[in-house]
């Protein structure tokens, strides 16, 4: 009898039509009151930040900001700019691209201090509270 050279799979594809994989849950015996404890604990304990990881997410003004995401705001920012002055304004697109690298220097540095300053407020409101 020939062998195929597909090699069947063990365990069913778990994700659904979005493209998420649910976790499957436990299939053997029921855990006991300790068993069920020491893995609360566990679960709490652990701090995990890595990406697809269940912890929450952390708010915006609880991380300090970096100039990479005031960049990256502010390039968007010139964008929508661009976008409006062009199709809305109706003004030139030589006298468009002139504006842009203007936007860019603007609005860079004032997205990054106003996000350091909420985020010192952040931390100040955080500590008066403890």
């Amino acid at each position: 009898m020939p062998r195929t050279t597909k090699r069947r799979r063990s365990t069913k594809h778990r994700g659904n039509a979005a493209g998420i994989v649910e976790a499957r849950g436990r299939t053997g015996r029921k855990p006991t009151a300790a068993e069920k404890r020491a893995s609360g604990e566990r679960g709490a304990s652990t701090g995990r930040s890595a990406k697809g990881s269940n912890a929450p997410k952390q708010k915006r003004y609880e991380r300090p900001p970096t100039w990479k995401s005031a960049g990256t705001r502010a390039v968007v920012a010139a964008a929508v700019v661009y976008a409006v002055s062009t199709l809305i304004l109706k003004r030139p697109v030589k006298s468009n691209l002139i504006l842009l690298p203007i936007v860019l220097l603007i609005y860079a540095p004032m997205i990054y201090y106003t996000d350091l300053w909420m985020f010192r407020r952040n931390e100040r409101k955080k500590a008066a509270s403890r």
